[in-house]
């Protein structure tokens, strides 16, 4: 699986955020899937069911209730959901998932020129897969960390409207996430 050329062709990720919106996109043309909710105990039940409709699916670990976001809830993680990949804020948790073979996005919030800095760094250190940018619909930050790493770049947060998916790809992103069950069948 080629993850840039799967997001390149498939630029809306549905970002599930509870059971009505895994019913939603379980009928969406949205192929890529970020699961932002669930716990131990459901979390391989969301994912088998999104396996069946052939759904590309990461978790995002640092959202997953009764999982410590560590070695241990990652291997759980892929024992029981094995999803394509998983999505979190922790550079620690990019590096053990890459050598389970996940693919490994790496979530930034960059609120101020510090953070982009930090940021930048961190994906260099870790070297995810991509980077989900938030929030996504911060045109000249997307910009800015286009130029400096060499990693596909997906903007997530506050991406409402099929302007705001444009504008976001048109900075550089290569696909952007959200929660809009409305730009699911764009």
């Amino acid at each position: 699986m080629n993850i840039k050329e799967i997001l390149i062709e498939n630029p809306v990720i549905a970002a599930l955020r509870n059971k009505k919106d895994l019913e939603n996109v379980l009928k969406s043309k949205a192929l890529v899937v970020f699961v932002l909710y669930g716990n131990i105990m459901n979390i391989a039940t969301i994912c088998k069911k999104l396996k069946e409709e052939n759904k590309i699916v990461f978790v995002h670990l640092d959202m997953i209730e009764g999982l410590k976001g560590d070695q241990a809830g990652i291997e759980f993680i892929k024992e029981y959901a094995n999803p394509q990949g998983i999505i979190t804020t922790k550079s620690s948790n990019i590096k053990y998932a890459k050598q389970l073979g996940f693919y490994t996005i790496q979530r930034v919030f960059i609120i101020d020129s510090l953070f982009l800095k930090t940021g930048i760094k961190n994906i260099h250190e870790t070297g995810p897969n991509a980077v989900e940018v938030m929030p996504g619909v911060a045109s000249k930050i997307i910009h800015s960390m286009e130029r400096e790493i060499n990693v596909p770049i997906i903007a997530g947060g506050l991406i409402k409207t099929k302007k705001d998916v444009m504008d976001s790809l048109a900075a550089g992103a290569i696909a952007i996430s959200t929660t809009s069950i409305e730009l699911w069948n764009l």
